[in-house]
């Protein structure tokens, strides 16, 4: 292991300072009973400085045992209330919001997904990026992740 001087140490923490080089930011792991549980190896919300990941929502009854809603437009809702749960716990909301990624099974019912998606992003809406899927978990409609910042 290499060794160095006080003096050093001082001078390579200033220019990482000055370039904007910083130690990572870590991660914190977040949950919430307000939505069903992760269900397999993946955290519900992870933060890393002021970003949060939040991992693809899809419209499971709070247990997670159950899909409800059998329209796009119902399980559009719940997916993005759920997002709204999970964004409230940790003192934020829709607005915070800066990057959406919807998964669909059929992006011919874009239109009636985008109607209730814009209830929630009414003013500033974050990017998204839509695609169409050969096949969601459990066989929903929808999925949605989030990236949100504080």
């Amino acid at each position: 292991m290499k060794r160095f001087r006080p003096s050093t140490l001082v001078a390579l923490a200033a220019a990482a300072a000055l370039t904007g080089c910083a130690a990572p930011a870590g991660k914190m792991i977040h949950t919430t009973n307000n939505i069903y549980p992760a269900i397999g190896p993946y955290s519900q919300m992870v933060q890393s400085g002021n970003t949060y990941y939040l991992s693809g929502v899809i419209p499971l009854n709070r247990a997670g045992n159950a899909v409800e809603g059998a329209s796009i437009e119902e399980q559009t809702r719940l997916v993005l209330n759920y997002i709204g749960e999970v964004l409230k716990a940790q003192g934020m909301s829709h607005a915070n919001v800066v990057m959406s990624t919807v998964f669909m099974k059929d992006l011919n019912e874009f239109a009636r997904m985008n109607a209730v998606y814009g209830e929630f992003f009414k003013e500033r809406p974050p990017s998204r990026a839509t695609v169409e899927v050969a096949r969601l978990p459990r066989d929903v409609k929808i999925e949605i992740a989030v990236i949100a910042t504080k």
